[in-house]
């Protein structure tokens, strides 16, 4: 399931920054190869506290998502085998609907048929995206040294 979270208000930012510090905290205090990481909340009333153990792989993903929380930026949580229709590829790119048809028939971006409809998986279609990213970066680099180039012979 996809789920949009929308920016924190300031109050949830500060709390966020504040509680990413202390699992930053607690992770860097853990043994390298710790298999858990073990905490404790503190309670007024005389019962037990309640203990809280999470593998340490978790406590860095709720690190980031509170540090995402803290910068009070828009996050999206999404299943790492998600299968996108080309519309919503499109979307998530920024590019129109036959563009992202043009780059499956080139073979640039790779995609699964059902029936007659095309599946693009999430991850197939970020890696497609740094590639671009990638490919853009380079051509920028490409026409800089030009220009440095021809600034030189003039």
């Amino acid at each position: 399931m996809t789920q949009i979270l929308d920016p924190a208000s300031e109050m949830e930012a500060e709390m966020a920054g504040a509680a990413t510090a202390c699992l930053v905290a607690a992770l860097d205090h853990s043994k390298a190869k710790a298999v858990r990481v073990t905490i404790e909340v503190d309670r007024d009333d005389k019962g037990e506290p309640p203990v809280l153990v999470l593998p340490p792989r978790a406590l860095r993903f709720l690190a980031d998502v509170l540090r995402q929380m803290a910068k009070r930026e828009p996050m999206m949580l999404v299943p790492q085998k998600l299968e996108l229709t080309t519309q919503q590829a499109a979307a998530l790119l920024n590019v129109s609907r036959p563009f992202v048809i043009k780059e499956i028939e080139a073979g640039r971006l790779k995609c699964r048929l059902i029936n007659r409809h095309r599946r693009i998986e999430f991850e197939e279609l970020m890696r497609y995206k740094e590639e671009q990213k990638q490919r853009s970066a380079g051509a920028l680099k490409r026409l800089n040294d030009l220009s440095q180039e021809m600034g030189e012979e003039l």
